[in-house]
């Protein structure tokens, strides 16, 4: 299960003349720095682990209320840019960010793989149609070798907020209205349950993603930068 009721998550290419800087950045100051924030208990980089999945990058920060992402400590961190920051994300491709609710989160806890789909609800869908999802995703959560299955549903007006660290329009794709992670222990038990979802009638215009664990940062007294 997810550590708490909101998250932000956040994929992203990288040019490769940004590469390994951004992977000096990312573990060094902004992880550090992001999970320094009260409210913030936890963040995991994964890579893509196929030819198919793009971006490249998916992270995903864990906080423990939904308010701490619309909360004065975080507007302060990201109005307040590093020059490291600035640098580093100026090489950020097809960027698409989501801070969301959490609205089902299941399973015994987190996974080397995970499985993203990125989608829409279609507007003729039910009211009952979270409820459903969530049925889907109970019953996945059970299934062989995954160990988690979670549904997010971002807010629009926290993830479109304007920021210093906000770049010019053309940096980034559509934010994320809905998104499904996935985790397991390995990125072949992720296939099938992936398929389950992709085929739900309440799934509109998926966009799916397979990624492997890279890099996981807990909550730290100290912040770099």
């Amino acid at each position: 299960m997810l550590s708490g009721n909101g998250v932000v998550g956040i994929w992203n290419g990288i040019a490769n003349e940004g590469r390994l800087d951004f992977y000096q950045w990312h573990i060094h100051e902004h992880m550090p720095e992001r999970t320094d924030i009260p409210g913030f208990l936890r963040g995991r980089r994964y890579r893509a682990a196929d030819a198919y999945t793009h971006p490249e990058f998916f992270t995903l920060y864990e906080v423990d209320e939904f308010d701490v992402l619309i909360g004065p400590e975080y507007a302060k961190r990201l109005n307040a840019p590093t020059a490291w920051t600035r640098r580093a994300t100026s090489h950020f491709l097809n960027t698409s960010r989501g801070l969301a609710r959490v609205l089902y989160s299941g399973g015994a806890g987190p996974g080397g793989a995970v499985a993203t789909v990125r989608f829409e609800l279609p507007s003729e869908a039910p009211k009952d149609a979270v409820d459903e999802l969530t049925d889907v995703l109970k019953a996945l959560s059970k299934a062989p070798l995954l160990t988690g299955a979670h549904l997010c549903r971002s807010d629009d007006d926290a993830t479109q907020a304007k920021t210093a660290e906000t770049r010019k329009e053309s940096d980034y794709d559509a934010p994320p209205a809905w998104f499904i992670v996935l985790e397991g222990c390995s990125i072949e038990a992720l296939w099938s349950p992936t398929q389950s979802i992709l085929q739900h009638p309440y799934v509109s215009r998926p966009r799916i993603g397979r990624y492997q664990l890279e890099y996981t940062r807990l909550k730290t007294e100290t912040a770099a930068g």
